[in-house]
């Protein structure tokens, strides 16, 4: 891990400087896992239902937070995606036409889904926690200037 000079704390507290293409690489990697899941979903168990493609939305979207604010600690890559899973989940009961218009797009079905669900938070949960282990694990996740 390459810390910023006078960085201190834990390696979940410390500043981090991520890798830009490497999480663009990872975004990209898990939005065509999840648009594959929800287009061939008779290769996974049926038990999981659409909570693969919702629980790789998190982790796109904790790496799309790692690639925008990159020199930013783990813990707060980690409560910026919570946070906007959190949001864009309950946004789902805010039902003005204009919002109802943009779900009904392929990019705002994709981006906001259509209908509340509290088993879409445990999905979400999980998702940032598999790209929290990944950023954890990740050898090259804290390195390079790109």
């Amino acid at each position: 891990m390459i810390r910023r000079p006078g960085a201190s704390g834990t390696f979940f507290t410390a500043a981090r400087y991520r890798n830009r293409a490497m999480y663009a690489l990872a975004c990209l990697i898990a939005v065509l896992f999840g648009l594959a899941s929800r287009r061939y979903p008779d290769v996974l168990p049926a038990f999981l239902g659409k909570y693969p493609g919702d629980t790789l939305w998190a982790v796109m979207v904790f790496f799309g937070w790692g690639l925008l604010r990159r020199r930013d600690s783990t813990s707060r890559v980690t409560l910026l995606a919570l946070t906007t899973c959190l949001t864009v989940e309950v946004l789902k009961l805010y039902r003005a036409p204009w919002m109802i218009d943009i779900r009904h797009t392929m990019l705002g079905h994709l981006v906001f889904g259509h209908a509340f669900s509290a088993q879409n938070l445990v999905a979400y949960a999980v998702g940032v926690a598999v790209a929290l282990g990944v950023e954890i694990a990740w050898p090259y996740a804290g390195q390079g200037v790109g």
